[in-house]
């Protein structure tokens, strides 16, 4: 609430699940965050959230990677066989460290 000039907007992106066991505090863990909503209030901040659309982007961002334009791998951390998903996704499920975006190719 600090950064955010007065009648200012925040978006929250990422992921939000409702409930997560494995997150690192009592809140977290009942999909809850602490913050300073008086603050927020008394400077008219606007705060937002939702889904990305991802069917609406799919198409045009696969065609600007096979064309070069746009270069993802930078965020991917891992590319494994189909064969070693199921350990990708508990070490991802696990915050392991470094585990960021995985390709599985068939």
């Amino acid at each position: 609430m600090k950064v955010v000039r007065a009648t200012g907007h925040i978006g929250v992106l990422g992921v939000y699940v409702p409930e997560d066991p494995g997150a690192s505090n009592d809140l977290a863990k009942e999909g809850r965050v602490a913050f300073n909503y008086g603050a927020a209030f008394a400077k008219g901040i606007s705060i937002a959230g939702g889904q990305c659309p991802v069917k609406k982007y799919n198409r045009e961002l696969r065609d600007l990677i096979i064309r070069g334009k746009s270069k993802p791998s930078w965020i991917v951390s891992h590319e494994l066989s189909l064969d070693e998903a199921v350990e990708a996704y508990a070490s991802f499920d696990k915050r392991e460290n470094g585990w960021t975006k995985v390709l599985l190719h068939p």
